[in-house]
């Protein structure tokens, strides 16, 4: 089996050192990532520039670019043989929300699924990496449950949220929806020391929905959330709502 991992926090992060080490049950294991720290670059993909990619050592690429980069040029070119399975992470932070719309950790492994491989994504809650064996132990485990249970012929795209807490702290796995947040807080205003004005994106919103089943109250009982996830944006209850506005005449 060949495994290609990914991530949005650069080849050399701890996570995606751990994750690598944790799939090397299943197969044969490849990294193809960032260069350096990508988060919060989504989907995007460089277009306007070449891209370089630079071998690290066997098996491990890193990518001038996004985690979409990384990605597309590993199923597209850079590998010889095309990946069974495509897993990205395991992310400094939580991944839950609206935050998966703005995740590069999310991104690389939804390029995956656009090329019709099945895709996970891991995130650990909160930032410092504390417990990541234990969240590469927890991966390993839906890993091979995902290998030895999936029964469909279509790709699957899994956005896994794991509470950084020791193995034996962790409640069970849920399988869960996105829950929402409120809308994010003020941009930061700052003088820079030449004398103009500069901005840092807010912090995201706190929980807005964390009902019962969501990733939000998963991750809340100390369970590790399991939410998958679909690209059709379509809004379909509103379909018949626009038709009524547009009507079919220019």
């Amino acid at each position: 089996m060949r495994i290609l991992i990914s991530n949005d926090d650069g080849y050399s992060a701890p996570g995606i050192k751990a994750l690598a080490q944790a799939m090397k049950r299943f197969g044969e294991v490849t990294i193809v990532a960032p260069e350096f720290n990508q988060s919060g670059a989504s989907n995007s993909l460089t277009l306007t520039r070449p891209l370089l990619v630079n071998k690290i050592e066997d098996g491990v690429f890193a990518v001038n670019g996004t985690p979409s980069d990384s990605v597309h040029l590993a199923l597209t070119g850079l590998l010889d043989e095309k990946p069974d399975l495509v897993v990205s992470g395991i992310n400094c932070g939580q991944n839950m929300g609206e935050d998966t719309l703005y995740s590069g950790t999310v991104a690389a492994a939804m390029e995956g699924y656009f090329m019709g491989i099945d895709s996970i994504a891991f995130s650990q809650i909160n930032r410092g990496w504390k417990h990541l064996d234990d969240a590469a132990r927890v991966a390993q485990i839906i890993v091979e449950r995902f290998l030895e249970k999936k029964n469909t012929t279509y790709p699957n795209l899994l956005n896994v949220n794991i509470p950084n807490l020791p193995f034996e702290e962790l409640e069970g796995i849920v399988t869960t929806r996105l829950g929402r947040r409120h809308h994010a807080q003020n941009a930061i205003y700052e003088m820079s020391p030449r004398g103009f004005p500069i901005y840092w994106i807010g912090p995201a919103g706190q929980a807005k929905d964390f009902a019962e089943g969501t990733d939000f109250w998963a991750v809340g009982q100390n369970a590790v959330s399991v939410t998958p996830l679909q690209v059709d944006l379509t809004n379909y209850s509103a379909v018949g709502l626009v038709d009524q506005w547009m009507g079919s005449e220019l």
